[in-house]
């Protein structure tokens, strides 16, 4: 009899070590992965991972070149591939108008109105009386150069055509180029919006600058990554580039410095999306509320050098972090920068830049 209930105790027993087994497995299919697609930088582990342990799931990212870039995997039938996105001020209106992105529950933000009241008042993400995105971060594209080459730093755009920087300068493979053309041209002057609105003979004029600049460029970068090893490597001495860029060399010990030029610069405000296909919408609302939380936002300027949307970041900061993230007087330094807009012609300046880098 004994012998009966032993065995049958290991049968029980083995039963319920597969029921345990099955449940853990389950539990494990369960896990969900958060997908972004998101600029260089903004997954960080070093501000990721205390996420990913408190909501017990995996985020993964994959990472845009370009707004068009961005603009293109999500049109191409692809959006229900990502969960939450980071379009800049150049197409995050087009892309809430094409219904792409979630128009947002702002109750289940609890962050949200500590963000800068400018930046949240911006027109940018939001149309027929919804909000689409929350802002994230925002900066310029600045002039970067190795300074024991330039002993001060460049105050024009127009050091890029100078001769004596033949194969020497790098530029981005993104309309921001074509406005900087557009700038040396006049074209900002007196309204900087034009940079956005450039007619045919203006685009045509920015066509035949940029011709003008190709013999000096080394190479036509499109990621961070490529950018900072052409510095590190001597092959450019200066570039149009992100804060991102600056840290990370500053990071390596590499002499590098970065400034607006005379000109001023074009710039851009980074946003925070749900994508309309999100299979994960509620874990995605946790993501942005994290991630514009005060002290992520510091986490994040540590990694990528841009300013804060949230100005509370700045009580986990030293006084020459504010100043060197311009929070000392962010008014100040954004009317240096052109915000990006949404281009109503994007399609023309597209082939206009295509063409110039097909020239020889």
């Amino acid at each position: 009899m004994s012998g009966k209930r032993t065995k049958r105790g290991i049968l029980v027993f083995a039963g319920a070590v597969v029921a345990t087994a099955i449940l853990l497995c389950s539990c494990q299919k369960k896990e969900v992965s958060l997908s972004l697609l998101v600029w260089e930088g903004y997954a960080d582990p070093s501000f990721v991972r205390a996420f990913e342990e408190a909501h017990h799931c995996k985020v993964s990212a994959s990472y845009m070149g370009s707004s068009d870039d961005l603009v293109a995997k999500l049109r191409g039938g692809s959006a229900g591939n990502y969960d939450v996105i980071s379009p800049s001020s150049d197409v995050a209106a087009s892309i809430a108008q094409a219904g792409l992105a979630e128009p947002l529950d702002l109750s289940k933000l609890p962050t949200y109105p500590q963000l800068s009241p400018r930046l949240r008042g911006l027109p940018l993400v939001k149309a027929n009386g919804q909000t689409f995105g929350v802002p994230f971060m925002w900066g310029p594209n600045p002039l970067l150069y190795d300074t024991t080459v330039f002993s001060q730093p460049p105050d024009s755009w127009g050091i890029f055509w100078d001769s004596k920087y033949k194969e020497k300068i790098s530029v981005w493979d993104d309309l921001s180029t074509l406005y900087m053309a557009a700038q040396m041209l006049g074209y900002d002057k007196p309204d900087p919006s034009q940079l956005y609105n450039l007619s045919d003979e203006q685009l045509a004029a920015v066509k035949q600058k940029l011709l003008a600049l190709k013999p000096n460029i080394r190479k036509i970068w499109s990621t961070g990554g490529e950018l900072t090893n052409l510095f590190e490597n001597h092959e450019v001495v200066a570039a149009m580039g992100w804060p991102l860029m600056t840290n990370q060399l500053r990071q390596a010990n590499f002499p590098i410095g970065e400034t607006i030029p005379r000109e001023n610069t074009t710039g851009w405000i980074d946003h925070l999306m749900i994508t309309k296909a999100s299979p994960n919408k509620e874990l995605a609302y946790q993501f942005l509320e994290y991630m514009t939380q005060a002290q992520t936002q510091k986490k994040v300027t540590d990694v990528t050098h841009y300013t804060p949307a949230n100005p509370g970041a700045a009580q986990y900061m030293t006084d020459a972090e504010k100043k060197g993230l311009h929070l000392d007087d962010p008014d100040a330094y954004m009317q240096r920068i052109y915000f990006w807009q949404d281009v109503p012609r994007r399609a023309k300046y597209i082939e206009i830049w295509n063409e110039v880098k097909a020239a020889p």
